[in-house]
């Protein structure tokens, strides 16, 4: 798995996130939703399905193999704390790892793998915002405001099962460059037009099986 080890980066796992199911206080609708995430001291197990301990409220669209965790970085999340005028603890946005970089020389992108102590992780696809987050930021519009960032953060597939704590070394081997990023996704995602070539490339790269439904009915209408 590290074959081309000069391609190597590495980042920080700064904080592992949990949420327990809760109803957002001031939200219109009151489903049950696992956005409020927590930093856990010590290790927390994670397998298949995702970490220890957290709670998805919603599986349609969260969660399940190809999207067990969610990773946001710090650089992402000062960025926001800029842009709201206002400190923002990790796990605000929902995200079950906090890292200090999603990639720093290689950008993220679909088929990267992380390893993480004994734990593997492969990106899988980007986080698509919705209207929990908006309900979670209490703004009604943070939805088309975090679109318009491009700042998604992305999701992840567990490859081999272990231990996550944060403080560990975290290194990243980027994917062929074939392979979109995730950031790329991102705003395509969010486009009325769509090219076709892109979303082929798409579909040829470890895509998330419930984004892939997605891309193949978009290229479906254009062919």
């Amino acid at each position: 798995m590290k074959a081309h080890g000069e391609d190597i980066e590495t980042a920080q796992l700064l904080s592992v996130n949990v949420g327990k199911l809760q109803v957002i206080p001031w939200a219109k609708k009151a489903s049950k939703t696992g956005i409020f995430k927590r930093p856990r001291r010590g290790p927390v197990w994670v397998g298949s399905l995702g970490l220890d301990g957290d709670h998805i409220g919603s599986t349609k669209y969260h969660g399940g193999p190809d999207q067990a965790l969610y990773i946001y970085s710090a650089k992402d999340y000062a960025w926001w704390e800029r842009e709201l005028e206002s400190a923002l603890s990790y796990g605000t946005l929902g995200e079950n790892l906090t890292v200090s970089t999603m990639g720093e020389e290689h950008p993220a992108r679909l088929g990267d793998v992380w390893e993480i102590g004994n734990v593997t992780l492969q990106i899988s696809g980007p986080r698509i915002p919705c209207s929990t987050l908006a309900a979670r930021m209490d703004d009604p519009k943070f939805v088309k405001r975090f679109a318009l960032a491009n700042r998604g953060g992305a999701y992840a597939r567990v490859l081999r099962e272990g231990v996550l704590e944060a403080g560990m070394t975290i290194e990243i081997q980027p994917s062929p460059e074939n392979h979109p990023t995730v950031d790329e996704l991102f705003a395509v995602w969010h486009q009325k037009k769509k090219d076709p070539v892109f979303l082929r490339r798409v579909l040829a790269s470890p895509l998330a099986s419930m984004h892939r439904k997605d891309v193949e009915k978009w290229l479906a209408r254009l062919s």
